[in-house]
């Protein structure tokens, strides 16, 4: 892995750690031997490791793409780097999706995370009144019509 995904690896991994508070390693384990005994925790542990998972591929994608671009030659990219270089970027996409969702079960704050009623202030945001005042938009009067040149009627 690269120092920068170690380090972001590592973070999520502290994240993870702090709101169980337990060692991944172990959360891992405690998981397997009983995988209902805490929902999020089967959750935050299957999520880490599909992100793991996106991670190595990105390193792959990343490996491939830098070997191609040792031996191009000259300036110009042709097709199979930038097809490298596109497998790179959706790489990059989906991990950072799967580390999203990672930090979003490991807050307990996260919007819907928050328990019963979390949604209330929404509910209560969907009964009032429009920001603005909508109303029907009035009827134009019809409008003369217009010849445009070259159009043939």
């Amino acid at each position: 892995m690269s120092d920068d995904a170690d380090d972001v690896m590592g973070v999520i991994a502290q994240q993870i750690e702090a709101r169980f508070q337990m060692p991944l390693a172990d959360l891992r384990r405690a998981v397997a031997a009983a995988p209902h005994a805490s929902k999020d925790a089967t959750v935050v542990v299957k999520w880490y490791g599909m992100l793991a998972e996106a991670q190595e591929v990105l390193e792959k994608a990343e490996d491939a793409l830098v070997a191609a671009l040792d031996s191009a030659p000259g300036d110009v990219l042709d097709d199979p780097v930038m097809a490298l270089a596109h497998q790179v970027n959706a790489a990059v996409a989906v991990r950072d999706g799967r580390a999203m969702v990672v930090r979003h079960y490991t807050d307990p704050n996260s919007v819907g995370r928050r328990g019963p009623g979390a949604w209330r202030g929404t509910e209560a945001a969907l009964r009032r009144s429009p920001a603005l005042q909508t109303a029907a938009v009035p009827s134009a009067a019809p409008t003369p019509s217009v010849p445009v040149r070259g159009a043939t009627r």
